[in-house]
């Protein structure tokens, strides 16, 4: 467990730095979950400068995750389509420093943001192949809601679970 974990807002100034980590973590964590085509595919239209600078400017709630001042990981929430639910759409942790703690910060500091705004469901959507971030998601209250296959453009899917946990 790591101690000087700091969660903060990211904001504008932020942007490259979130968007290289998620391409070091995306090319390290899901070779063998999907193609390399799809890695690259999705990190062009989820990491791309201009996505998050658009989705900080249209209300998603960006975190960065640092350990001595070190970006080790980073989450996005933002509001559902349901009255009182909200979205994790991101949550990562560099290789490095997973099994730390890290990413159980970021969803704590999550959870107490979106609480704040009234929220009584927080939902996400985890590939069916993410063994791992599957189990870590069961492990932290949250439980599979239903399976879907989104078309993602590109010739892609996504093959997916979304899982909810009640915040009340």
């Amino acid at each position: 467990m790591t101690r000087n974990i700091q969660i903060t807002p990211a904001t504008t100034e932020h942007i490259a730095e979130i968007s290289a980590l998620a391409t070091v973590i995306w090319r390290a964590h899901y070779p063998g979950i999907i193609s390399p085509a799809q890695i690259e595919y999705m990190l062009s239209k989820m990491y791309g400068l201009e996505v998050i600078q658009r989705e900080l400017e249209n209300g998603l709630a960006w975190f960065r995750a640092l350990v001595d001042g070190v970006l080790c990981g980073f989450a996005s929430v933002g509001v559902a389509a349901t009255a009182g639910e909200f979205k994790l759409h991101k949550l990562y942790v560099h290789p490095d420093w997973q099994r730390r703690g890290i990413g159980g910060a970021l969803l704590e500091a999550v959870e107490s943001a979106v609480r704040a705004q009234g929220a009584t469901t927080l939902i996400l959507n985890v590939n069916k192949r993410n063994d791992a971030a599957i189990a870590t998601y069961l492990k932290r209250g949250f439980t599979i809601h239903k399976s879907i296959v989104a078309d993602i453009g590109g010739g892609f899917v996504m093959d997916d679970y979304v899982m909810a946990k009640s915040l009340s």
